[in-house]
């Protein structure tokens, strides 16, 4: 019997009604608790940790947590009640959201109307790619698939079976255009409108195509390889033209833009091209300085820190942040020092802190008593 999945709030530890906010609070918080380079060897905490990044991947995204409000786990099963997402895999897939191109495509001055002639530009798609973290700063590839409107292969555009052509519409000459006459108290008016034959084409098909029924156009999915630059930030997107759906009648084709979502980290956090962390250091290390393990993007390095440091205290790395797009430079790493108080002491721990509180004269409060009467006098 498979194993039941927790519910993605559950696993998240938040309400139904939980902001963005408050969803990636939380997603951070456990991240961090659970993450393997903290746990090593855990198999309970690497579980725990695929489990909040898979909660987290579907309700930081609206169109998914709005699919799983609604469907649950269903959502992204394959035949589920939500249609299904393919699955989630390692979580560095991507999602996309086409609207309905084909009936707009095709809508308008087909039927009798205005009719549309010349060129046409093609319709401009959108694909969003998640990535994680690592990828957003190094830069990554990554395949695309969506849908677009091109060329029948089967009639290359016309519309027409193979082995057949279309015709020039005997009724209006191929104009798509006929004049009619009509009685008014003025008299006889001349006017023109669309041709009914060839609902506004100029052209009869007689024998349409079977795989695009005369319009000359399908949907088909189409796959790229596309270069994510190094640096690219959440929210930020690529424009890749000529991209999108094809043109009809000589016109050129859409774009198709790429909207990039990054995952938070569990350790850092970025702003611009800085990152931002916090590492912490026992309170002998603070008083007496020490050479410690800090955490860099490429993994860990050794960084003095003087006696006396205090917590809260931030160090900065120049070019150890996140590459500038299109150069070679880079923003900073900032890290934030916090002093953890020992706790859990022995007897004899602790006579010697108070050995060591009374050659600081820190035994009583008469320091305390001098610093408040600086301000209450």
């Amino acid at each position: 019997m498979a194993e039941t999945k927790r519910d993605y709030y559950e696993a998240l530890g938040v309400d139904r009604s939980a902001d963005e906010a408050a969803i990636k609070k939380a997603y951070r918080t456990l991240a961090k608790k659970y993450h393997p380079d903290i746990n090593p060897g855990d198999a309970e905490a690497e579980r725990k940790f695929k489990e909040v990044n898979e909660a987290y991947a579907v309700l930081s995204d609206p169109e998914k947590k709005a699919k799983y409000d609604q469907f649950g786990h269903a959502a992204f099963e394959a035949g589920g009640a939500g249609g299904g997402f393919g699955g989630f895999g390692g979580f560095g897939g991507m999602d996309f959201d086409i609207s309905d191109i084909f009936s707009s495509f095709f809508g308008g001055g087909m039927g009798g109307g205005s009719t549309r002639r010349g060129p046409v530009r093609g319709e401009d798609l959108s694909v969003r790619v998640t990535l994680t973290f690592e990828e957003a700063v190094f830069g990554t590839k990554k395949e695309v698939s969506y849908q677009r409107i091109q060329k029948c292969g089967s009639c290359s555009g016309t519309g027409a079976a193979k082995g057949t052509s279309p015709k020039t519409c005997t009724a209006c000459g191929g104009s798509g255009r006929v004049r009619v006459q009509q009685r008014t108290p003025l008299g006889i008016m001349q006017t023109q409108k669309s041709c009914d034959a060839c609902r506004g084409t100029g052209k009869i098909i007689e024998k349409p195509c079977d795989d695009c029924r005369g319009n000359g156009y399908v949907r088909a999915t189409k796959k790229l390889d596309v270069t994510i630059p190094a640096g690219i930030d959440d929210g930020q997107r690529i424009v890749l033209s000529g991209q999108g759906s094809e043109g009809r009648d000589g016109g050129p084709a859409g774009d198709l833009y790429i909207y990039v979502s990054v995952r938070p980290h569990a350790v850092f956090e970025r702003e611009g091209t800085d990152i931002y962390c916090e590492v912490p250091i026992s309170f002998t290390e603070a008083a007496l300085g020490a050479e410690i393990d800090i955490p860099t993007l490429e993994g860990t390095e050794k960084y003095e820190i003087p006696e006396g440091t205090q917590t809260g205290t931030t160090f900065t790395l120049r070019q150890h942040g996140v590459p500038i797009v299109n150069t070679k430079n880079r923003g900073s790493l900032h890290i934030t020092v916090t002093v953890e108080v020992p706790k859990n002491l022995n007897g004899e721990q602790k006579d010697i802190l108070r050995k060591f509180a009374e050659s600081r004269g820190e035994a009583n409060s008469k320091g305390r008593d001098k610093f408040f009467k600086r301000f209450f006098k």
